[in-house]
This record gives structure tokens, C-alpha cells and sequence, in this order.
């Protein structure tokens, strides 16, 4: 038998002791193109001229547009941010402003509290002085108008230092915020200490205190009761 003809044209023969067919051309056929023995698999070719040219335009154009998106990106980010900053600026001067106020509030109506309790107790600072004004000799008093007296004097000191301030200035210029006139005298009556006519002093240009007949009271330099007094002038 002659051995089979494959597609080419060759002959197909089994080399001997090998078991192995391998082709061989036939007489007078043009020989094959060699082939590659192997195809390496992921392996892509490298574009050359025109095409590398458009390759690396597009590659140009895709970075600037991420640069220009990243940009972009950074802006709207900063200007949030300095929104946010402008915003909690805002809130810390607001919330200073409130602790401020909230402060003066409670310092206000605690002084409003101790002014309002100093006022209900000037009656009894008036008793106390007028029992003073009425004894000739405090020495030769009774000993419970001694310790009366005592007891007076202790709560005077107590409110002197938190900042009570008596307003008893005979002599003194009229003043309307601090003297409540009850009485107006003649110009040519009798001289209150200090007043015209003393040599010590000059003579005041308006009217005077001639006397003073209950005495006012400042808490805190704020006139609570302004003193009852008798002008001249």
C-alpha cells in the first residue's frame, strides 16, 4: 500500500523505532513558511507610527482631564471648607455672646435680689438711728438699748462692706438724682455746716442742703432711696 497524502501534498512516513508520523514534502512542492513554535499567551505588539501617535495624544488628553476633574475636585473642597470654618467661627462668637449675656443676667438680678432686700430693711435702719438721735447718752442707756444699739451697728458694718453707701451731706450742693427736696428755705437763713458763710469753704453757686431729714442710701453706687432733705438757696 502507499502511504496516505496529507493536505500539503506530502507524504506521511513513520520514522523508524520511533512511532512517531512526522511530514515530509513531497518532490518538487514548494516549500512551507515557517511557523512559530510557540504563541506566548498576553503577548500584544507595540503600535508603531500613526497608531503610536494617536495612543499617545489620547493618553495626553485622559491625564489633563483627571488634573483638571482632581482641580475641580480641590476647589469645591476648599470652599466647603471654608464655609464650615466661617460657619463655626459664627457659632463660637455667638455662643461667647451668649455666656456673656447669660452672665450679666445672673450678676443683674442677683444684685436686683440684694438691692430689693436692702431696701425692705431701711425702715429698720431709720428705727435704729432715730433711737440714736434720741439719746443724749448712749453710755447711760439701758442694757438692752445697749445691746440694741450693738446689734445696729453690726448689721451697718455687714451692709457698709457689701456696699451699702448712706447719703447724709448737709451742706452739700442740691442734687435732684440723689436729694428729694420736702422744704425750700431763704437764701439769708440760718448756714448749714459747710454751707455759705462757712469759712472753710467757698459758697456754692445754686441751692444748698440746709438739713437732712431722713437719710437716702446707695447700693452699689445705685441710689435706692435718695434722701429727704430741706434746701436753701
Amino acid at each position: 500500500m502507499s502511504p496516505p497524502v496529507d493536505d500539503a501534498g506530502g507524504h506521511r512516513h513513520r520514522a523508524p523505532g520511533a512511532g512517531v508520523e512526522r511530514d515530509v514534502p513531497a518532490a518538487g512542492s514548494p516549500p512551507r513558511a515557517g511557523r512559530p513554535s510557540a504563541v506566548r499567551t498576553g503577548e500584544v505588539a507595540a503600535p508603531t507610527g500613526e497608531d503610536a501617535v494617536e495612543t499617545g495624544t489620547a493618553v495626553v488628553a485622559d491625564m489633563d482631564a483627571v488634573a483638571e476633574a482632581t482641580e475641580d475636585a480641590v476647589a469645591v473642597l476648599s470652599r466647603q471648607r471654608d464655609e464650615y470654618l466661617d460657619m463655626l467661627r459664627r457659632v463660637q462668637a455667638d455662643f461667647e455672646n451668649y455666656k456673656k449675656r447669660m452672665l450679666r443676667q445672673q450678676t443683674d438680678q442677683l444684685e436686683r435680689a440684694g438691692e430689693n432686700l436692702v431696701a425692705k430693711l431701711l425702715p429698720a435702719l431709720d428705727a435704729f438711728a432715730l433711737t440714736r438721735a434720741h439719746l443724749s447718752d448712749p453710755t447711760t442707756a439701758p442694757p438692752e438699748v445697749k445691746a440694741l444699739l450693738q446689734a445696729a451697728d453690726l448689721v451697718d458694718d455687714v451692709l457698709v462692706k457689701e456696699g451699702l453707701e448712706r447719703i447724709d451731706d448737709p451742706g452739700a450742693p442740691f442734687d435732684p438724682t440723689v436729694h428729694d427736696a420736702v422744704e425750700h428755705a431763704p437764701a439769708d437763713g440760718p448756714a448749714a455746716p459747710g454751707a455759705a458763710g462757712d469759712d472753710t469753704d467757698p459758697a456754692p453757686a445754686g441751692p444748698v442742703v440746709a438739713d437732712v431729714l431722713r437719710p437716702g442710701y446707695r447700693w452699689k453706687g445705685r441710689v435706692i432711696r435718695a434722701a429727704m432733705v430741706r434746701v436753701r438757696g
